[in-house]
């Protein structure tokens, strides 16, 4: 399995829910070049989600526009897929069943579905639990699933809103390693919407921070620290105490928040 990422431009770009609604965000610009882990950090409310639901395509923006490759995006594709903070399986069927619906609703032959669904289990590490029933796998597996059906359609842009928040710490640590992992061996691009700062160092090239309502781009921060990332490492925590400070800073800034609060909503 061997993904393309995508370059991707972002321009001017706001969104509200009604014509007499405060806009979520407005003016947004972002550009990430292929390839890219692109963390995007906020406080709850600050409209990041939403955000991340304007570039897949499933909610249209108000303002603005968004270019995949220089193509404008008017609507969800395969080309890019998004990942939930619950992995919405289908409970009736089996590991390997989920992880090749989408390929049987685009019409693939069989052993073509079969061999991609193994290569996708392959790097999950799912493939002793490819007959076992989804219900019967802790969390954390059930997120591996649904990983493995995003990158069975080999995406060039996997979008994640927090898929991870509800896992253990163990768990979590575990997915964030091997997701980055999988997508630098692959190429495709990540964009990841938290508002956990250790998350953001551990799996980001780069790191935008969201603040205000409407919400807004503070700042932005290089990450740039080799692989693979452990907590405990210096340099990582280092990084954490940077992009914390930058964190706080735009919060205050953004509408007089206390520093505990920030501190608090990124953990």
């Amino acid at each position: 399995m061997s993904i393309r990422g995508v370059n991707i431009r972002v321009e001017d770009l706001g969104f509200r829910y009604s014509t007499r609604g405060e806009p979520a965000f407005r003016r947004l610009d972002l550009a990430s070049p292929r390839g890219e882990a692109l963390a995007i950090i906020g406080r709850s409310g600050c409209g990041k989600s939403t955000l991340l639901h304007v570039i897949a395509g499933l909610n249209k923006p108000t303002e603005g526009t968004i270019h995949f490759d220089d193509k404008r995006i008017d609507g969800p594709s395969s080309r890019w897929v998004m990942m939930f903070q619950a992995p919405h399986l289908f409970p009736w069927m089996k590991v390997s069943q989920n992880v090749g619906v989408g390929l049987g609703f685009a019409g693939w032959p069989e052993a073509e579905k079969r061999e991609r669904v193994a290569e996708a289990l392959r790097l999950v590490e799912l493939t002793e639990f490819a007959e076992t029933n989804v219900q019967d796998l802790s969390g954390g597996q059930q997120q591996r699933v649904a990983l493995a059906r995003s990158l069975v359609m080999e995406p060039e842009l996997l979008l994640l809103d927090e898929p991870f928040s509800a896992l253990d710490a163990f768990t979590r640590a575990s997915l964030q390693r091997d997701v980055r992992s999988i997508a630098k061996r692959l190429g495709f691009n990540l964009i990841i919407v938290t508002h956990d700062i250790d998350e953001a160092v551990l799996m980001a090239d780069r790191a935008l921070i969201m603040a205000g309502k409407p919400g807004k781009f503070m700042h932005e921060m290089s990450v740039p620290l080799p692989d693979p990332r452990q907590r405990q490492d210096p340099e990582v925590q280092a990084m954490r105490a940077r992009l914390m400070d930058a964190f706080q800073t735009a919060a205050r800034a953004a509408g007089g928040v206390r520093e505990e609060e920030a501190a608090s909503s990124a953990h």
